[in-house]
């Protein structure tokens, strides 16, 4: 299993190293691509060598995250191309002029004519917004100066007169700059214009999602075999033997469906414009690497973004716990091991709740008195599956850049504090990898994933108090499944 889950962390990071950075420096893609992988291999060759339960050395393990970093900026600012060579590049909505406004400015074509800025200054009234300066870079116009009214006013107006002047040619952002100032950036709508050539009609994909759909279905019965104990040449020896996969991969799916069907139900109702859910099958591991959705249009504001970010866990997690309860009062109850734990490799079946202060609150309502400190649990089908959904409900309330969890701290705090929030949790969940280490491939993964997350068009208003508080409730429940059950609890429990 870590062989095929390094490869797809490898695969996956190549494609982000290549989308990100190819078009920018010359350094070449797969050097940039061994540094970022060095930690993993590192670990995972420690991992063959000595064991899964043998813990690395703190220096082995803290080094690689130090020098890693370090080396792969060098090496990209070695190869960086001049401004200008990147000027003529594709420009999107997201651009990181929009994201990071106080780059230097590049020589370029500005994205308006002369002439065209005294249109853009009267689109700026005194009253709403004191427009002092304008800067010109090739992807953005950075419009600085002082907000004297409630942000949702001045930018509503603002954009509306921005539309009134030139159209659709503009996505309007309004966002902190460095200072922690309002800024208005234009951004070219490339987008919504080639949207508007191409037509909608191939935005969801009915078919492609069905075939995916299907395509899953298949691979995670085929895993669900192995779970429920068919060996191959029994499932050989008797096809029908593959209907005992069925309901883990039902459960599964229906999990994963729903979890991005809330978000895809949410988007819809901000008037997103968004794809069906796609599943990943695979045919080994879980038999799935889960689902996603895209969304093909900006998010209006912060209050928008915490609502589709939130809607997919909330979904989840909702969906998880009847099918997790009903699989734990199927599962049986068996002597501990040592191969018992969250998520471990060699017994997968078998599940010590006390990793979890939420499993271990669960399984004991379910099991009661059976459930002791000496005992596991041997997982039924289903229940595993709502294992897993308990855990990747964990993963995208991980509040690290494009995640649920990162959306959702981005729409709470801002974006500049949600880099340094997502910064934070990457190094705890690899230090409680330390300790959990079911925990440890998924915080190598987190470690490369980017922290800054795409700003919503008005990314300055900030929630109301009851989102406030459903985010930090979804911040404590994140916490309630990461962390194990603490002693003292453990004995009041009889656990």
């Amino acid at each position: 299993m870590t062989f095929w889950f390094l490869l797809l962390l490898g695969i996956i990071t190549y494609l982000m190293v290549q989308r990100s950075v190819a078009q920018i420096t010359r350094t070449p893609v797969w050097l940039l691509w061994l540094v970022l992988m060095a930690p993993a291999l590192l670990w995972t060759v420690w991992s063959a060598v000595y064991g899964i339960t043998v813990q690395p050395p703190r220096a082995l393990m803290i080094a690689p995250l130090i020098i890693s970093p370090i080396l792969y900026w060098v090496l990209f600012q070695i190869g960086r191309r001049p401004t200008e060579a990147t000027s003529s590049d594709k420009l999107t909505p997201t651009s990181q002029s929009a994201i990071n406004p106080t780059a230097e400015p590049a020589v370029s074509v500005r994205p308006i004519q002369p002439s065209e800025e005294t249109q853009l200054r009267n689109c700026f009234p005194w009253s709403l917004y004191y427009l002092q300066d304008i800067e010109y870079r090739p992807q953005a116009v950075i419009c600085k100066g002082q907000l004297r009214s409630d942000a949702t006013a001045a930018y509503q107006q603002i954009k509306e007169n921005i539309e009134t002047q030139f159209g659709n040619r503009f996505l309007v952002i309004l966002q902190e700059g460095f200072n922690g100032k309002p800024i208005f950036v234009l951004v070219p709508n490339t987008q919504l214009i080639k949207y508007q050539q191409r037509g909608s009609e191939n935005l969801t994909r009915p078919g492609f999602a069905l075939g995916l759909l299907f395509a899953t279905l298949f691979t995670t019965t085929l895993v669900g075999t192995r779970i429920a104990g068919v060996g191959v040449q029994q499932l050989q020896a008797n096809p029908s033997a593959l209907l005992q996969g069925l309901p883990y991969s039902l459960a599964l799916m229906t999990i994963l469906g729903i979890h991005e069907f809330g978000h895809y139900i949410t988007a819809r109702r901000y008037k997103i414009r968004a794809t069906l859910p796609y599943f990943i099958p695979m045919p080994f591991f879980l038999g799935t690497f889960g689902a996603f959705i895209q969304m093909r249009s900006p998010v209006p504001n912060r209050k928008a973004l915490f609502d589709v970010s939130i809607a997919g866990p909330i979904a989840g997690f909702i969906t998880t716990l009847p099918i997790l309860i009903w699989g734990l009062a199927n599962s049986k109850i068996v002597p501990i091991t040592e191969q018992a734990g969250l998520l471990s490799s060699d017994s997968i079946n078998y599940l010590n709740p006390r990793y979890s202060i939420l499993l271990a609150l669960i399984s004991k309502l379910v099991l009661g008195a059976e459930l002791t400190a000496k005992t596991s649990i041997d997982l039924h089908p289903v229940a595993f599956a709502g294992l897993l959904g308990v855990v990747v409900t964990a993963l995208n309330l991980m509040p690290v850049g494009q995640l649920d969890g990162g959306h959702i701290v981005h729409a709470m705090f801002g974006q500049r504090n949600a880099v340094i929030i997502g910064q934070i949790s990457r190094l705890l969940l690899l230090l409680l990898s330390l300790v959990q280490p079911g925990f440890f491939l998924w915080a190598v993964i987190l470690l490369f994933i980017p922290l800054i997350d795409e700003p919503a068009l008005n990314d300055v208003t900030e929630l109301n108090n009851q989102r406030d508080i459903l985010g930090i409730v979804s911040i404590a429940l994140l916490i309630l499944i990461v962390l194990p059950l603490p002693n003292v609890f453990a004995r009041f429990l009889g656990l």
